[in-house]
């Protein structure tokens, strides 16, 4: 029985093999070109005609090819991998307490979409965050991976070493959460712009003592977000403000909630830096017979899954992850294609009103 054979515009007719294991030199002996040829077309290599470059795609169609990434690998010098770091210590916390990691996911959807457009890998790393580790860390994982870009997510963004590292290698940078971009793919949110609506939302509903709790010191992303409710209440003509630490953790949180509900002029609303601090707000309401939100108001940042399925779902501050994530992707292989530099990226978040917020008393 003879092979299936495809017959298209482009002019090229071979047999419809599609099985494993197909090579670059069965797409060359098809289409009748070199193997070089067909290297520079997987490449993206300007210099082929544009009608043999179509009967090669053609070709590699046909035959269900699938360009082996160490040939890629040495045929271009490129490694097509960005690597994205993450804080290994926490991560891994949330992930052996069963409480899931939404910035993760989104990390990953964000990246690997963005990636997998371009024929590119998103390749995920867990570092550690104290100075000495992280840069021994970061090192290891570029001599094993090779990575053409490599994004760095809080707290690993604050760190100039990893930073420094990379531009040692030669090896473009984009930064989640800092907005230089002189020598870095510089992509964020604007979180001091983030808290202040969050604040000025309460404000406008009558809310006067607004609590905020804060996230990890050593996020600056927690850092802008303090100013920003700050800014918001001195806007407002409130002078005191509330901020209490809670480490992005429910524990803390709770404690942190409890001793702030305790007091003799306890809070109306509550800031909380993640969904998790806020799902503790939800939990201390309810274990002082407190209503939310007609007692306790709680805005959330984040804007996870569980966050619509909360009684009452939550009010909150949704952080454009992903698109972050895939911006930083885009721009790092424009850079490793000359077609790009650095620069400074801001992607907008969104405040989303749910139940947990109302007017005082209402």
């Amino acid at each position: 029985m003879q092979p299936l054979v495809k017959r298209g515009a482009s002019g090229y007719a071979g047999p419809m093999i599609r099985r494993s294991g197909v090579t670059i030199e069965d797409v060359a002996a098809a289409v009748g070109v070199s193997r070089q040829t067909v290297s520079r077309v997987i490449n993206g290599s300007p210099n082929v005609k544009p009608a043999v470059r179509e009967r090669i795609d053609a070709a590699i169609e046909a035959l269900g090819y699938v360009p082996n990434l160490s040939a890629r690998r040495m045929g271009g010098g490129r490694s097509y991998v960005v690597l994205a770091i993450n804080d290994r210590a926490r991560t891994i916390e949330n992930w052996q307490a069963r409480r899931g990691n939404d910035y993760v996911d989104q990390m990953l959807f964000g990246g690997m979409t963005a990636c997998e457009a371009q024929g590119w890998h998103l390749v995920f790393e867990l570092v550690d965050t104290l100075a000495v580790p992280a840069r021994r860390g970061l090192a290891n994982a570029l001599a094993s991976l090779r990575p053409d870009g490599v994004i760095l997510t809080p707290p690993h963004c604050d760190n100039p070493a990893l930073v420094d590292l990379l531009a040692e290698r030669g090896i473009p940078c984009a930064r989640i959460g800092h907005r230089d971009g002189a020598d870095t793919v510089d992509v964020y949110m604007d979180e001091t712009g983030a808290a202040a609506a969050a604040t000025r939302h309460l404000v406008a509903l009558g809310h006067r003592r607004i609590a905020f709790i804060a996230g990890a010191a050593n996020y600056g992303g927690s850092a802008l977000r303090i100013a920003g409710y700050r800014a918001a209440l001195a806007e407002a003509g409130i002078a005191e403000d509330l901020v209490g630490d809670g480490d992005f953790h429910f524990e803390t949180a709770e404690r942190v909630i409890g001793a702030l509900l305790s007091g003799d002029a306890p809070p109306t609303a509550v800031i909380a830096d993640n969904d998790e601090m806020a799902f503790a707000a939800l939990h201390m309401a309810s274990a002082r017979g407190l209503r939310v939100p007609e007692d306790l108001a709680v805005v959330s940042f984040e804007d996870t899954p569980g966050v619509r399925f909360a009684v009452p779902p939550l009010t909150a501050i949704r952080q454009p992850v992903a698109e972050m994530i895939a911006h930083a992707c885009n721009r790092l292989i424009a850079i490793v294609e000359g077609k790009g530099g650095p620069g400074r990226h801001e992607i907008p978040f969104e405040l989303v009103c749910r139940a947990s917020t109302g007017r005082v008393g209402d």
